[in-house]
């Protein structure tokens, strides 16, 4: 009975290992993640407008946490329904506060023809490379 019980939890713990993994985006992805610095370069490289920046934090982080500079707000929990406000002909930097609800976004986008690029570390990591954030005021 003990034997069965220690191979119960490494399974249990492999698993929990894989979707800690999965969801965080490190592996079964279709998507590309990003470093802050390399979706800075993304943004301020886009001459032809090719980009569409999506944030996809609460209302309530966006106010008050800052924001990224011409950022598209749509919550993750809204982003199904609200897909036609993308152009599925222009690339999606997709960003959240910590990286794990952008990581879920991408994975929305991407089955419906877009081509998200993941901020890894969300909004955390641009602003630990003390890169331009935008505040909105009242």
């Amino acid at each position: 009975m003990q034997k069965i019980m220690d191979n119960l939890f490494w399974i249990g713990l492999v698993i929990l290992g894989v979707y800690v993994l999965y969801s965080k985006g490190f592996i079964m992805t279709n998507f590309e993640s990003v470093s802050a610095k390399v979706a800075y370069e993304m943004i301020e490289n886009d001459d032809e407008n090719n980009l569409t920046i999506l944030d996809v934090r609460t209302p309530e982080e966006f106010k008050g946490d800052g924001y990224i500079a011409d950022a598209k707000l749509i919550p993750v929990d809204q982003l199904e329904k609200n897909l036609s406000m993308l152009d599925k002909s222009k690339k999606v930097l997709v960003y959240c506060r910590s990286g794990s609800r952008s990581v879920y976004a991408s994975r929305v986008l991407f089955s419906n023809g877009f081509v998200p690029f993941n901020l890894k570390g969300g909004i955390d990591a641009w602003k630990s490379e003390n890169l331009p954030v935008k505040i909105r005021r009242k």
